[in-house]
Parts: structure tokens; sequence; C-alpha cells
């Protein structure tokens, strides 16, 4: 199966459950290939196997958090195509700053508008 016909697949990255939900509803309806991780741990394994097309990446998270999993994301030349939007309460400027200098593709704070999140997850998929 050749990279045009697959849909996009997208990893999610979160421990709060109505978050999860309510993302993994809105990828599904956008036609999106969706995957779940609720801690650090489980989403650096999911990378690894499933090496997404676009990670949803929250920071604070049971284990190893957000800004590592970008940093480690990063360090791979392997993964350059991989996109990670950073969705976070952290909406401090230190914080974003952060996200950006590790190499997130967008910084989205809690809460966001979803039409602003999938305007960011299209621009980040083309």
């Amino acid at each position: 199966m050749s990279n045009r016909t697959r849909p996009k697949r997208v990893l999610i990255v979160d421990d709060e459950p109505n978050i999860v939900i309510s993302l993994e509803f809105l990828m599904q309806q956008a036609g999106y290939d969706v995957h779940v991780a609720h801690t650090g741990e489980e989403a650096v394994e999911l990378i690894r196997h499933l090496e997404p097309d676009l990670v949803l990446l929250d920071i604070m998270l049971p284990g190893i958090d957000g800004f590592e999993i970008c940093r480690w994301v990063r360090e791979n030349p392997a993964w350059d195509h991989m996109k990670i939007i950073m969705l976070t309460a952290k909406g401090r400027d230190v914080d974003i700053a952060k996200g950006f200098a590790l190499g997130a593709d967008a910084y989205i704070t809690k809460p966001f508008s979803t039409k602003d999140l999938m305007e960011e997850v299209r621009k980040a998929l083309g």
C-alpha cells in the first residue's frame, strides 16, 4: 500500500479521558487513523512502532513528559516527517518557547477551539 492511499496516522498523547474522547472523535471524523497513549511510556512505544504522521502531545503526562518526548522524536532524523502539535494547559510564554525550541510544529493551549485545532492539524499534515 503506498503512502498516498493510507489515511494519515495520528497519535493522541493525553491522560485526560474527556480530552482523549473528543480528540479521538474529531480525528476519526476527519478520516485519520487514530491511536491513543495515556502515558509518556505508552507514547514512546507507539511512536516507535507506528511512526505516526502527527502526534498531538500533552506536556503534563504520567512518566515521561511531553517536552521530553518531543526532544526524543526530534533527535531521530528518520522521524523528520513526523509533525508534533503540543496541546496543553501550560500556556506561559516560557513553556510555549520551550515547546518550539524542542521542535514542536505548533503549540495550542487548553481549553482550545476545535476549529483552530483542526486547522493546525490540516496545516501540519498538508
